[in-house]
């Protein structure tokens, strides 16, 4: 079954679950907010996709960062700003048998469908 990890205020993350529910994909959400997201799931996350696609640099979260927070970003430093700020995590990310991607771009669509449903 695919698992789409987000936050259920988050704009995107509402559209694909909208849309998963729209073509029958069957899902479960993980929310990081109300179901956690630890720094086993962080570390697994940042091991596969990597912490430069996953630190999301254009949301609140970062903008409110003070600047030695954000100087200097190496994997670690990274995974402890996700760790802290599940915020600043882009979304969303679904994960299906330990495959993970991330984003919900327009154009990936068909393919993260035809993906769930396999």
């Amino acid at each position: 079954m695919l698992t789409l990890y987000g936050i259920k205020n988050c704009d995107t993350v509402k559209k694909a679950r909208k849309w998963l529910e729209e073509e029958g994909v069957e899902h479960r959400f993980h929310d990081f907010r109300k179901d956690g997201f630890g720094a086993d799931l962080v570390n697994k996350l940042e091991a596969v996709l990597g912490w430069e696609a996953l630190l999301n640099t254009r949301g609140t979260t970062w903008r409110k960062l003070d600047e030695a927070s954000k100087e200097n970003m190496d994997a670690g430093k990274a995974r402890a700003l996700m760790a802290a700020h599940d915020a600043i995590i882009k979304r969303p990310v679904w994960e299906k048998a330990g495959v993970y991607q991330l984003g919900f771009a327009a154009k990936d669509q068909e393919a993260i469908k035809t993906w769930a449903k396999a």
